[in-house]
């Protein structure tokens, strides 16, 4: 993963407003349902700050969407083509998780993506940004250890786990270097 990364801060800003605004909820029930505070809200809203994974995690969930439909949504430009080179790259600024939009960003009902989990870094989620998925990791490179509920699962390359039902979910790189998987992604 050589290219430069994509900032799609202006897009995530503007659509966690468009959802939040279309359901008729005020920057105080939102914060209520997600567990972010109204401030960090209101600056992701405005795009003075670049949410974590877990804090967009928590939002996707309280919008009752999963986590990588909230960022296709931001993303979306209606293509059938997805180039290498254009596939938009996000990076978690508090872990330096990245994760690469691999489908083409139009709204389709699956999705690839491709995240890069750097070395002794874990990211949890909260039920919630499953609900409304069928999923599915596929490990690259590296290991990966997949927290579900109360089960932990140990992948390594090659190995493919489908998620059972919604449940508080971790995801853990127990290696130094970066474990690479795709999540396959189609909504329910």
């Amino acid at each position: 993963m050589n290219r430069t990364l994509t900032d799609p801060t202006s897009g995530i800003s503007t659509r966690v407003r468009i959802e939040r605004e279309s359901r008729g909820w005020s920057l105080a029930d939102m914060a209520e349902r997600s567990g972010v505070s109204r401030a960090m809200i209101s600056k992701i809203e405005r795009g003075e700050a670049s949410p974590t994974a877990t804090v967009l995690g928590r939002l996707s969930g309280a919008f009752g969407l999963q986590l990588s439909m909230l960022l296709a949504l931001a993303e979306q430009t209606g293509e059938r083509l997805s180039r290498a080179a254009d596939q938009p790259i996000w990076r978690d600024p508090e872990t330096g998780y990245t994760r690469r939009a691999v489908s083409p960003r139009n709204g389709g009902m699956l999705e690839l993506v491709e995240i890069a989990l750097p070395g002794g870094v874990r990211v949890a989620y909260p039920a919630s940004a499953f609900t409304f998925q069928h999923q599915q990791i596929w490990v690259r490179s590296g290991t990966l250890v997949f927290e579900e509920g109360d089960q932990v699962h140990t992948l390594e390359a090659g190995d493919c786990l489908q998620l059972g039902p919604p449940a508080d979910c971790a995801f853990f790189n127990p290696g130094k270097s970066p474990c690479v998987y795709v999540v396959a992604l189609v909504r329910r």
